[in-house]
Order: structure tokens, then C-alpha cells, then sequence
């Protein structure tokens, strides 16, 4: 069986680990490879290696960081379909599914292509005689980026290709469920120029983790996952002095007013709900179904979930949704579903006992759809991470604004509607980072800042666009005065501004 190494200081290394852990294709319910878990003193050894090459790489000409951006970008989009098809072998999404989150990575290169302009900053002349003064962002150091296993590629450029192009240098810990395709994401930058210990990747777990976030010479740590791991990596890092930005889970509603189009709003559950199989942070979870929207939008939402194809993420028929990413993951998801029947709810589409011809042992469950769901049942208040769409009714557009802010989590949200006055009162009122008016999925731009609000999101600052920025720089700023060579002489008298 095939052994996954750590990508350190520019090649394929093993380092001290002898720990592994199993990588799975989820359409066959097998395992494929396995992936080296580091170890402390592993941890201490890319650390090393990315701290002596902070040194050369922050010093490098923006002009040249640049450059290799660029290099980087053009190699992305040559290898998308290699990409695309790594995270499906090892992830279970479809290949659509893959490439739109190749292309969506990819959006975070081309923003990072332009941080020339992105570290522009102010200067003031003459704030007093002969004195300017001027601000510049300089890079923190080293950083380290763990990642889940629902977006191998997009959510690791979130942060490293930013990070880098600042000039810091990165650790990227992804997940050990599909660590493949890490490791050739850093190999196409060390093609593209970029230099030996830039960017390592150390695959791990748990004992990694810790080590990364106790480590001295480790100054940021950026996270997205679960809310209680999180909650861990905030509350660890920044007891250990580092800056840190940690992204958590989710329960993302989606309100339907009795005015908005029912073909629109059950397009956009289904796409939002079950798209990758439930197993993104921003799935649409809960459908707030307002008035009579209830009665008429879940015939619509059935007639698209029975089309709906599900089968082998690469197989040459195209497929809408493909497995979940492992056995243990899909049992757990299918336990919801079987709470959900307990507590009361009622059960419309039923994914369990799925069967596809010629995997019968891949980790697959369908499309599952819940009506009359109440806020206290477990498939409401957990994040199940799989396709389970809850449906919950409202008498009226406040109560149902009511029940999205009792939330706990405040990461997505969604509105349909064809009332402009009602939309606007949405976005306003409503407590989420991220909000979509007749967009199921508001993901932002990479120009934007991704991120969430309550549970959601620990720390300060959102990943990439503007805010990625910032976290992964810090102000300096700088007062010097260059006094005219006839006025010069001895002022013991207190610094002013005149």
C-alpha cells in the first residue's frame, strides 16, 4: 500500500514518523493509501525549516514574490483536472463538484497575485517640520494553517497562497481523511519557484496539532473545522502568544417567504443541501418555511431530490452527489437520521440503505429530507455535516428571523423572497457573517473576507480578501526626520509637533 510522506523544505521526506493512519476511496469503501502521522520532534524539525527560511523569503522583493504567484497561478490551472480528481479518489464528491472547488482556490491565487497593491499603505508629509510619517505591513512569520477534510484544496489556499505572498512562511497540517492532494499543491509551487521551506506540509493528527500550537517559534495558527476544536485551537494558541483565527461549525437556515419563487427557493435547497453530499460548512441545513410555504415547497424539493444521481465521484456518467468521506462518518449520519425519527420529525426522503450497482460497499447514504422539525430535536441543534435538510415551519417572517438569531452559530444564511423591503430588513437584522439574498450559498468573492459570527468564528479577523491580509501582517509605523542641513542643532526641549 502506497505510504503518503510530509512535504518538507521542498521534497517528500518521512521524517521520524512511524505512526499511520488509513486514506479511504469512499465510492469503494476501501482503503487506498496511508498517511505518516508526525510525531513532537517532527513538528520541531518543520518548524526549523520554516523559520530559517523566513529569513531569506520576507526579505525577498515583493516584484519577485509576485512573480511566483503568477507561476503558481498558470500551474494551478494547467493541473485542475489532476486536482480535482485527488480530492475526488479520496474525498467522495463528485468531479463537478471538485472543479468548482479547484476554481474556487484558485480566485484566492489570482487576489494574492496582486500584493503589491494589497500592502500599499499611508504616508503622511510633514506631520511636523521636516518629520513624515508612514505606515508598512511587514509579514508575522511563521504560520500554520490546519484544514478539514470537506475542501482539501480550497480552504488550504484560503490561507497559504496570502500568507506566503506577505511574505511569511507556511505549515500547512491537512486533514488526514484526503492529505494527497496537499502535497501536490506544494509541489506545483516549488515548480512554480517558489523556494525550499516556504510552504511544508506535515500530516498528523491530534499530537501535530498541539505541537504547532504550543510551538515558540510558530507566530499564527489559522484553523476551520468543527466549533469545539475551534474552540481548542483558540483558546490554546492564544495562550501560547500567537495570533489566531479559528472558523467553526455551522447551522445554516435558509427562509422562504410565501412571495419568492417555489421552483427557485427548491433549486436552491437541493443544490445547497445535499451539493458534496451535506459536507461543507456553508450547506444549507434548515429550510424556515414561512406561512404555507411548507405545503408547497416540499412537493418541489421530492420531485428534484428522486432525479438526483448518486454514484462514484469519478465515474464517466456524471453524478449529482457522490459518497461520504468515510464509514464512520456516514454512520454517524445516519444516526441522526435515525434520531430524528425518534424525536417526532417527519420523515419525506429517507437516504439510508442506499445501494449503487458495482460499490456496495462505498459509504453511501441519499438524499434525506425532514419536515416538521422542532428546534429542540438533535438533527436542529447539531451540525450533522452529511445530506440531512431539516425543514422547519414559522407562522411569520419574525418569528422565523427570531429562530435564525436564537442560533448559536451565525457562520451562512439565506433569504427568498420577491420583497425588497423584507430582504433588506434581512441582511440587516439578521446575526451571520454571511448572508445571500435569493444565493443559497453566499460564499464571497476572494476580494471579500469568508467568516461567521457567535460560535462560528474565534478571533478577529475573517480568512482571505482584505482581512487575510491583516492577519497575516502587523503595522509598523514609521516617524523619521530628515531636517534641512541649515537648521540643524541640539533640542533637549520635549518633541513636538510644531
Amino acid at each position: 500500500m502506497k505510504t503518503l510522506q510530509h512535504w518538507i523544505d521542498g521534497k517528500l521526506t518521512p521524517l521520524t514518523s512511524t505512526r499511520t493512519g488509513i486514506v479511504y476511496n469512499p465510492a469503494k469503501g476501501e482503503a487506498s493509501s496511508e498517511v505518516l502521522l508526525a510525531e513532537l520532534d517532527d513538528v520541531n524539525t518543520v518548524v526549523a525549516v520554516a523559520k530559517t527560511a523566513f529569513v531569506s523569503w520576507s526579505q525577498l522583493s515583493m516584484s519577485k514574490r509576485t512573480a511566483i504567484m503568477f507561476n503558481y497561478r498558470e500551474l494551478l490551472n494547467q493541473n485542475r483536472l489532476e486536482l480535482a480528481e485527488m480530492i475526488s479518489a479520496e474525498h467522495g464528491k463528485v468531479r463537478a463538484d471538485a472543479l468548482g472547488e479547484v476554481g474556487r482556490g484558485i480566485e484566492v491565487v489570482d487576489y494574492a497575485c496582486g500584493i503589491g497593491q494589497l500592502l500599499q499603505s499611508p504616508r503622511s508629509e510633514d506631520v511636523s517640520t521636516a518629520v513624515d510619517s508612514y505606515t508598512v505591513r511587514q509579514a508575522v512569520g511563521v504560520v500554520a494553517g490546519i484544514t478539514p477534510f470537506n475542501f482539501p484544496v480550497m480552504v488550504p489556499m484560503w490561507m497559504f497562497p496570502i500568507a506566503i505572498a506577505c511574505g511569511n512562511t507556511f505549515i500547512l497540517k491537512p486533514s488526514e481523511k484526503d492529505p494527497t492532494v496537499s502535497n501536490r499543491m506544494a509541489e506545483l509551487f516549488t515548480e512554480a519557484g517558489l523556494p525550499d521551506g516556504v510552504l511544508n506540509v506535515l500530516h498528523g493528527d491530534a499530537v501535530s496539532v498541539n505541537g504547532l500550537l504550543e510551538h515558540p517559534d510558530v507566530d499564527a495558527v489559522s484553523f476551520v473545522g468543527s466549533t469545539p476544536i475551534a474552540k481548542h485551537i483558540y483558546t490554546t494558541g492564544t495562550q501560547n502568544g500567537k495570533r489566531v483565527q479559528a472558523l467553526g461549525g455551522a447551522k445554516n437556515h435558509m427562509v422562504v417567504l410565501p412571495d419568492a419563487d417555489m421552483g427557485q427557493a427548491a433549486d436552491a435547497a437541493v443544490s445547497a443541501g445535499y451539493g458534496s453530499a451535506g459536507e461543507r460548512c456553508m450547506a444549507i441545513s434548515v429550510v424556515v418555511a414561512v406561512g404555507d410555504v411548507g405545503d408547497r415547497l416540499i412537493p418541489e424539493i421530492m420531485s428534484r431530490i428522486e432525479d438526483l444521481k448518486i454514484g462514484p465521484g469519478l465515474s464517466e456518467e456524471p453524478m449529482d452527489m457522490g459518497a461520504l468521506v468515510t464509514g464512520e462518518h456516514r454512520d454517524r449520519v445516519a444516526g441522526y437520521i435515525d434520531a430524528g425519527v425518534t424525536e417526532g420529525a417527519t420523515l419525506v426522503a429517507d437516504g439510508r440503505g442506499l445501494e449503487v450497482d458495482g460499490h456496495p460497499n462505498g459509504f453511501w447514504l441519499a438524499a434525506t429530507l425532514f419536515d416538521h422539525v422542532k428546534p429542540n430535536m438533535l438533527i436542529y441543534t447539531d451540525e450533522i455535516f452529511g445530506p440531512v435538510l431539516c425543514v422547519v415551519r414559522a407562522n411569520s417572517y419574525d418569528e422565523a428571523l427570531e429562530l435564525l438569531n436564537a442560533s448559536p452559530y451565525g457562520n451562512g444564511t439565506a433569504i427568498f423572497t420577491n420583497d425588497g423591503g423584507a430582504a433588506r430588513h434581512f441582511r440587516r437584522n439578521v446575526q451571520a457573517g454571511m448572508v445571500g439574498v435569493n444565493v443559497p450559498i453566499p460564499v464571497p468573492m476572494a476580494y471579500h473576507s469568508f467568516g461567521g459570527w457567535k460560535d462560528s468564528l474565534f478571533g478577529d479577523t475573517h480568512v482571505h480578501g482584505s482581512e487575510g491580509v491583516q492577519f497575516y501582517t502587523r503595522n509598523k509605523v514609521v516617524t523619521e526626520r530628515w531636517p534641512d542641513p541649515h537648521e540643524r542643532g541640539v533640542n533637549l526641549g520635549f518633541p513636538t509637533t510644531d
